[in-house]
């Protein structure tokens, strides 16, 4: 019996041995974790460290460049005053009716802390009266001090009692597309409104031969006048329109550049008018059948298609056929590209230009002269500053010459004709023919005195 014992216990001891040294030298360790059942499943965290402001538009502090902006936004109303027929007695005998005010509303920036304000032509066209109301709610009466249709660009004055912040004008040709861009202003007659999007074009043309900035930020009726600036708070546009059915915004706009509104500010306060310097060229259409037969539908510049006589382009040695390639440090891809450059120069000043001439480079010197040419209102004709061959050939100092006619007036042989006279007053030049034509009443008579080119005169009635 007690070796039936001895040898149950050597068993059980040997036993606890063999499995302690199992455990401990063999046995690998096994976890199992249990949660929860989550409807969302899987998560997978990374531990890698990010930016406190996280990613992508985030990395952008718009905050700095919106407060300091807002105060220099102002708010615009335009009150024209007009008569209104009150019954059918003022309409036949032209009595004078009920007098009706109407108000327009648009935003403005101001540009210097003595109240200056840059806004749009349209915002204030026809103003019998300007208010201007700051961010903190003071309204003043406000002055007209200059204005520029061409660019949509108006200068007006306030008379404050204090300092006012304001915004200085940026270099909105080195603005670059896909950049950070806040606009500005008062849409829908709400206060100061902040607004984030980003250029998404450069030298857009709406028909003028003028050049946009194009954003997508948001702007809305209301926003013309109001301010574009880059996420440093610096001026980049002055916001003018919007192409929409509806009359609202649908994801782009167009501002005006800093660096135009600039040089037409500069130009009402230095001169009282913009000064225009002028190449004195056309460039050739594309998109037509014309320029796809010439091959030059797709030219990456801009091919010049006329010259006009002793004009700038000519004087510097450009001729027809060459493509600009580039003025100044300005690559040229199209018209826009380049009228928006020059738009921002004046008479007398000295521009580079590359160009290519059948596949050689060129670089010349080129000094812009005042505008040569223009379309006289009322008529639609064309004219142009006599040259001195000109004075010559038609025997006359004076004058200006035909070089364009509308459809309607082409029976007529108007054609390379020189105006001298309109009624009694002589015509010097083309500023005069503007004058006197924009002068021409629909509910009378006028008689445009001309020269051919035989030195006959003739005499056309417009009425």
């Amino acid at each position: 019996m007690k070796r039936i014992a001895s040898l149950l216990f050597v068993s059980i001891f040997a036993g606890a041995i063999t499995l302690g040294a199992y455990k401990l030298f063999f046995e690998k360790e096994n976890f199992t974790i249990i949660a929860q059942e989550n409807s969302n499943g899987v998560v997978n965290a990374s531990y890698t460290p990010t930016s406190a402001k996280g990613a992508g538009i985030n990395e952008v502090d718009f905050t700095n460049a919106a407060e300091n902006t807002v105060n220099a936004v102002v708010h615009v109303k335009n009150i024209t005053i007009s008569k209104a027929p009150t019954n059918i007695f003022d309409i036949f005998y032209g009595t004078s009716g009920k007098v009706v005010p109407q108000v327009g509303t648009g935003s403005g920036v101001i540009i210097s802390s003595d109240g200056y304000i840059v806004t749009n032509n349209h915002v204030i066209s026809r103003a019998n009266q300007l208010q201007v109301t700051l961010n903190n709610n003071r309204t003043y009466n406000a002055e007209l001090i200059g204005t520029d249709p061409n660019s949509d660009i108006a200068l007006i004055k306030i008379d404050p009692d204090e300092k006012l912040p304001y915004l200085a004008f940026g270099d909105s040709d080195h603005t670059k597309i896909g950049e950070w861009v806040l606009a500005v202003g008062n849409p829908f007659n709400l206060t100061s409104t902040v607004t984030a999007g980003i250029v998404s074009a450069k030298a857009r043309n709406l028909g003028k031969n003028q050049s946009f900035i194009q954003t997508d930020a948001a702007v809305n009726p209301g926003n013309s006048g109001g301010a574009l600036v880059n996420t440093n708070g610096d001026l980049i546009g002055i916001n003018t329109a919007i192409t929409s059915q509806t009359g609202s915004y649908v994801g782009y706009s167009f501002a005006v550049p800093s660096n135009i509104a600039k040089k037409v500010i500069q130009d009402i306060l230095e001169y009282g008018n913009v000064q225009k310097g002028f190449m004195g060229i056309r460039p050739a259409p594309v998109n037509t059948r014309d320029a796809i037969e010439k091959g030059i539908n797709n030219i990456d510049g801009v091919y010049i298609e006329y010259i006009e006589e002793e004009s700038a382009a000519e004087e510097a040695g450009i001729e027809i056929g060459d493509i600009i390639k580039k003025v100044d440090e300005i690559d040229v891809h199209k018209y826009p590209d380049l009228t928006g450059y020059l738009s921002t120069k004046r008479p007398g000043d000295t521009l580079e230009f590359v160009i290519n001439r059948k596949d050689e480079q060129l670089v010349l010197p080129l000094t812009l002269k005042e505008r040569q040419t223009l379309v006289v209102p009322e008529m639609g004709l064309e004219v142009k500053n006599l040259t001195e061959h000109d004075k010559k050939v038609y025997k006359t100092k004076t004058g200006v010459k035909i070089i364009g006619v509308p459809e309607r007036y082409r029976g007529y042989g108007l054609s390379e004709k020189v105006i001298v006279k309109i009624d009694d007053q002589e015509i010097g030049n083309i500023d005069d023919a503007y004058t006197a034509f924009g002068g021409i009443s629909k509910y009378g008579k006028t008689v445009i005195t001309m020269l051919g080119s035989n030195g006959e005169r003739d005499r056309l009635i417009f009425q």
